[in-house]
């Protein structure tokens, strides 16, 4: 019989049973325990359930006892301890519980323990130390709590303890640390405490030590020169301080060495350098400071090397492509370096990263061509040059390059026609910010698997190169802010995936090609400030996708404005202003029911403002202005009550204006220049309408009797009113004001905290304006000082939906605002600036994709705290809409707007958006108020937006449902992956759930959830990832409400606090 073997002796028994990877299921039958002869017994590998029979306490000859990788369930019974033969007991990855048996110590012949990945609680047994023969414990992946025993390391014959990715606590002992046989010990991922006993690196055996992700405390301790030969030393992520001791260098067999994410300092040792086998050296996230020893770059058997985020500084060596030649991975982003990128660099053949970003580099680039493993190349912000453009032609030979950032730099000249030769597999091309002249080469189209082109800000001449059109993949375009001219070429619009494309601030000529009408994901389309000239195409306004943008303005187009407008009816804003346009208005603009800014000024438009206008709801900002528009200004304009500027300045309207709405708020009026018009009451800068003068004067005698009795009454009940507050103010001496005083503060307070408003002092750009570091005059702590450009259109317009969404608002998961600043600069122009709360943990997005915006890791989003912040976030959108007095949405909800503090708590910033509606209803009906256009984020818009669909408080839940995907699949939903049809919601809904552990973010996976065999896994990851599912649904019916959405959010939060039992890594 296959895998049983029975005694050659009479009588026959069975002495082995390996049934190991045969697919069975079902549970253990009880009667193997009657195989009292059985010396091993192997079911590992397969399906088994049920828990472990009791009767298999009866095997008395067993030695080898393996049940490891099946599904068994139950405590682990304490008659197993009668099997007082058994040397190895592996139940490793199951789903066993309870506690280990403290009996199991009376196996005295135990030699092998692995009971990791499985659900394990309580603490473990002393009496493990007191078996002579255990050589390896595997305890790991558990829920095991308490203090690791002293006695552990009295087993002479111990040498590998794991006990790593449970809950225990206290500190380390020092029976373990002075053991005579422990070669591997991995205690990482606990809450462990204390400092590191002395002597853990000077033993005699020790090759591998894991103590990352714990509470350890004090310094490294040193190594005595007779030290044991220690090859992997993880001391990564604890808060250890001091300086980083030069007797590791006596660590002569150390091939790894992590010692980031600590509050380490000094400097680093030039000891280390004298580690012969060195192949990683991971410094990165620490305080050190000081020069790199030139020493460390003599270590050849280097493969890793990240010192990022220090104060460190250095000069990479001229030949470091020799003296590094098996570098895999260089990541020094942030550290002061000096000099030029050393041409050796490229010797270093197996290079895949390279990431230099804002590291003071000068000099030309080098020729990187013999890296053919490289897959990215990170040069951006420095102080590079092109030369001769050899480095690029080089690149072709990188055939595994995806990302290249070159952007930032002082590079000039013209880009050469080896563009093209750059490899095909290339997705990201970042040229921004450079000084480029020339004309953009032909050979871009070369270029078919780009996804996002970025050319701006250069000083590119010439026309755009037909072979654009190759280029099918692109996904974002930008030639914004070069000299460009001539005519766009017809082929553009063969670039059919495009959602921003961008032209303006250019000379282009003529018009604007028809085929861009078969674009279908367009989003955001800005031709303005250039010469295009004829008629504006219908073709244009059929596409249905455009939902953020579209700006024709400053350009020289005729004729009238099509009737075809009205088909984009999911527009927020259209810009067609300063250019030659005559006829009517087309009462079709009335159609786009979600527009919200509309500049169509500067043109020679005739007629009256059409009637169709009063079906504009959400609009906020309109201007007629320069035109020669006439008739009456029309009664529904003042119900239109998100208006907050409008222009209809120097046109010929005649008659009486309105006088409520907007129409009472002068300032935000522009009349002048209509020489027809008459104000209804006095005050106004237009004159009074025939009639009223008379009416003036018979009111004059009336007005001469009534005052004196009207003012008497209102001084009696002013007194009466003063008596109340005051009778009332005794009775209840605890009520105080709730008003927030805001601190008086100048243009010089806000330049002299940002030293001049220096880019050393900028943590973000936002599409409106910059956002400075710096101490105000009345601050101890840092601040965030928003900064508005305003000379960016709509950028006035933000900063008072900004503060008005603040004044209304305040829970302690918004960001808070301190004070503001509106006032003039030097030079008399308006400036205005928000200041917050400061973030020194910056945004969500930094920590969920920090490569790929040019920042390095700083460390791991454990899954408490990302249910920690997906809680923070829930609570202020619940408050945003079902606690405010008038419900506020936020409308642009996306990590980006999720700032984290010091103690990692989440709140929403970015109001610039925010609109207040209906407190009625959760939907706003078609004709709201509170309609806001489509200026959100590319992936977290919902869906019925972009189809003339109702906007409500069910568009935030979107976003925050997509934004709950990203945080646990760590999958950016604007990723390349999901084009063709496929978002991120339907990636995830496909493998929910039997498949969910193939998209969960891995790094979550390994940390935190056991590999995904864990009550972790069932009870925390799966239920948030339901809730984003269910928050993200298509319908906005079929979506939660948020105050739904916190309690199921509440419910996961106290599963996982009472699975961790107590572990502070939860809190």
């Amino acid at each position: 019989w296959q895998g049983v073997s029975c005694s050659t002796q009479t009588p026959f028994r069975v002495t082995a049973l390996n049934l190991s990877s045969l697919g069975l299921s079902g549970a253990i039958p009880p009667c193997v325990g009657n195989l009292s002869s059985i010396s091993s017994l192997d079911l590992s590998s397969n399906a088994f359930r049920g828990s472990i029979p009791t009767e298999l306490g009866r095997l008395s000859q067993i030695i080898y006892l393996n049940l490891s990788i099946n599904s068994i369930d139950g405590h682990i019974p304490a008659e197993l301890s009668s099997c007082s033969r058994l040397q190895v007991l592996d139940l490793w990855e199951n789903d066993l519980e309870g506690e280990i048996p403290p009996s199991f110590t009376e196996c005295i012949h135990l030699q092998k323990v692995l009971l990791n990945n499985n659900k394990l609680q309580g603490s473990i047994p002393s009496g493990f130390g007191l078996l002579r023969e255990l050589e390896t414990l595997n305890l790991s992946n558990n829920a095991l709590t308490g203090n690791i025993p002293s006695l552990l390391g009295s087993s002479p014959s111990l040498v590998n303890v794991d006990l790593g990715v449970n809950q225990l606590t206290g500190g380390i002992p020092e029976f373990l640390a002075n053991s005579s046989s422990l070669q591997v010990l991995r205690l990482m991922q606990n809450s462990l405490t204390g400092e590191i006993p002395p002597l853990l690196f000077n033993t005699s055996t020790l090759t591998t030590i894991y103590l990352q992700s714990n509470k350890l405390v004090g310094s490294i301790p040193p190594v005595t020169a007779t030290a044991a030969p220690i090859k992997i030393l993880s001391l990564a992520q604890n808060s250890l301080t001091g300086e980083i001791p030069a007797s590791l260098g006596n660590l002569s067999s150390l091939i790894r060495l992590s010692l980031a994410i600590n509050n380490l300092v000094g400097s680093i040792p030039e000891s280390l350098s004298s580690i012969p086998s060195l192949e990683r050296l991971i410094l990165s996230i620490n305080n050190l400071s000081g020069p790199v020893p030139q020493s460390i770059f003599n270590v050849s058997s280097l493969k890793f090397l990240e010192m990022a985020n220090n104060s460190l500084t250095a000069r990479l060596p001229p030949d470091i492509g020799y003296m590094l030649p098996n570098l895999q991975s260089l990541i020094l982003s942030t550290t002061q370096l000096s000099g030029p990128i050393p041409t050796s660099l490229v010797n270093a053949s197996k290079l895949e990263m390279i990431f230099l970003l804002r590291t003071g580099l000068t000099g030309t680039v080098p020729s990187f061509g013999s890296l053919s493993n490289l897959r990215g190349l990170d040069l951006g912000y420095n102080q590079l040059e092109a030369g001769d453009w050899s480095f690029l032609s080089s690149l072709s030979n990188c055939t595994q390059l995806k990302r290249l950032f070159l952007d930032g730099n002082g590079m000039r000249g013209s880009l050469p026609s080896s563009i093209g030769n750059l490899p095909s597999h290339l997705e990201w091309l970042w040229l921004k910010q450079n000084k480029f002249t020339g004309t953009i080469p032909l050979e871009i189209g070369n270029l078919r698997s780009l996804t996002v082109l970025f050319m701006d800000f250069n000083l590119f001449t010439g026309s755009i190169p037909p072979t654009i059109g190759n280029l099918s993949n692109l996904m974002a375009l930008s030639f914004a802010q070069n000299n460009l001219s001539e005519s766009v070429p017809d082929s553009i619009g063969k670039l059919v995936q495009l959602n921003d494309f961008y032209l303006n601030g250019n000379n282009f000529i003529g018009g604007i090609p028809a085929s861009l009408g078969q674009w279908r994901q367009l989003q955001k389309l800005d031709l303005s400030h250039n010469s295009f000239d004829g008629s504006i195409p219908s073709a244009l306004f059929n596409i249905s996708s455009l939902s953020q943008s579209l700006d024709l303005s400053h350009n020289l187009f005729t004729g009238p404005i099509p009737m075809e407008i009205g088909n984009l009816i999911n527009l927020g804003s259209i810009g067609i202003s300063n250019n030659r346009l005559t006829g009517d208005i087309p009462s079709n603009l009335g159609k786009c029911v979600l527009l919200e800014v509309l500049h169509i000024e500067g043109n020679l438009l005739t007629g009256s403002i059409p009637q169709s206008f009063m079906n504009l709801k959400s609009i906020r900002d309109m201007d007629l202005s320069w035109n020669n528009l006439s008739g009456k200004i029309p009664e529904f304009l003042a119900s239109l009550s998100s208006l907050q500027e409008l222009n209809l300045s120097f046109n010929d309207f005649e008659g009486t204006i309105p006088s409520s709405g907007i129409f009472g708020n002068s300032s935000r009026v522009s009349l002048q220049g209509n020489h027809r018009l008459c104000a209804n009451a006095p005050g106004s800068s237009l004159p009074l309408c025939p009639g009223l003068e008379i009416k003036r004067k018979n009111k004059s005698l009336v007005l001469k009797l009534v005052i004196p009795i009207v003012v008497s009454a209102i001084t009696i009940l002013l007194l009466c009113l003063v008596v109340i507050l005051v009778r009332r103010k005794k009775e209840e001496p605890s009520l105080q004001h709730s008003s927030v005083h805001l601190e008086k503060i100048t243009y010089e307070d806000i330049a002299k905290a940002t030293n001049g408003f220096s880019p050393v002092n900028l943590v973000g750009l936002g599409s409106f304006g910059a956002v400075y570091k710096g101490i105000l005059p009345f601050e101890n702590e840092p601040v965030a000082i928003k900064v508005f450009n305003l000379n960016q259109h709509g950028a006035p317009k933000s900063f008072i939906a900004e503060c008005e969404a603040l004044r209304n608002t305040r829970h302690r998961n918004l960001v808070k605002v301190t004070t503001l600043c509106s006032t003039v600069d030097p030079t008399g122009s308006d400036f205005k600036a928000l200041i917050f709360q400061y973030m020194p943990n910056g945004s969500l997005e930094r920590w969920l994709h920090p490569e790929e915006h040019g920042y390095d890791r700083q460390r791991i989003l454990s899954l408490g705290e990302r249910i920690n912040i997906a809680m923070d976030i829930a609570y202020a959108l619940d408050y945003l809409h079902n606690q405010c007095t008038t419900p506020v949405l936020h409308c642009d909800l996306k990590p980006s707007n999720v700032l984290l503090d010091l103690e990692m708590t989440a709140y929403v910033s970015d109001f610039g958006l925010a609109r207040f509606m209906c407190a009625t209803s959760t939907v706003a009906p078609a004709n709201s108020t509170s309609l806001a256009n489509l200026k959100g984020s590319i992936g977290y818009i919902a869906p019925e937006y972009g189809m003339g669909g109702q906007i409500s408080t069910k568009g935030d839940v979107y976003s925050y449902g997509v934004l709950l995907l990203e945080m646990f699949t760590g999958k950016c939903p604007t990723s390349e992956k999901f084009k063709d049809g496929m978002s991120l919601h339907q990636h995830v809904a496909t493998e929910f759930p039997h498949g969910v552990l193939e998209i969960l973010d891995p790094t979550m996976l390994q940390n935190d959830l056991d590999g995904g065999n864990s009550e972790m896994m069932q009870g925390c990851a799966l239920p948030m990832v339901k809730l984003g599912l269910l928050c993200s649904m298509a319908s906005p019916r079929d979506r939660l409400g948020m105050a739904q959405a916190c309690t199921e959010i509440l419910g996961i939060k106290r599963t996982f606090v009472e699975l961790c039992s107590g572990n502070n890594k939860c809190k």
